[in-house]
């Protein structure tokens, strides 16, 4: 079964949070009080994402962390990649070069390639605009029907 961890499953709803933000940076405490989340867990993701780049660390009494770009383009995959390291369904798709004893000569590696591509490629189409701000949905406009004269 293909799961996404728990520090990432943090990792989104705390930048869904710092996205809905309009008042300035948020601390890890803030987000982990606004949230329900451990607060140590929150100062660790928060960190890797500033390493990563999706967010942005301020110093200072007024300080903290905001996106470091617009929610719109900030997608699913970066967040993986920013937690988890770069996105691999198996070991011989990862970039490390002990990933599997049979790289380079496995048949079904450049399948793999293929199918990691394509969850990449999925989880890239996905922005945290789509999560943090979904839609709302239409209203349907109820009518009285036609009127009728008397």
């Amino acid at each position: 079964m293909l799961r996404i961890t728990r520090l990432t499953d943090y990792a989104i709803v705390v930048l869904s949070h710092l996205a809905g933000q309009q008042s300035g940076p948020c601390t890890s405490r803030g987000a982990a009080r606004a949230t329900g989340l451990p607060q140590p867990s929150v100062s660790k993701i928060l960190k890797s994402l500033a390493k990563a780049g999706v967010v942005r660390s301020e110093r200072g009494v007024q300080g903290g962390y905001r996106l470091a770009r617009e929610p719109g383009s900030i997608c699913v995959a970066d967040i993986i990649d920013a937690v988890e390291g770069p996105i691999s369904l198996t070991e011989c798709t990862t970039e490390r070069p002990d990933g599997c004893e049979y790289s380079g000569v496995c048949a079904l590696e450049s399948t793999w390639a293929r199918i990691n591509h394509a969850v990449r490629r999925a989880l890239a189409e996905i922005s945290l605009a789509d999560i943090a701000m979904p839609p709302t949905p239409r209203l349907i406009q109820l009518g009285r029907g036609p009127r009728q004269s008397s």
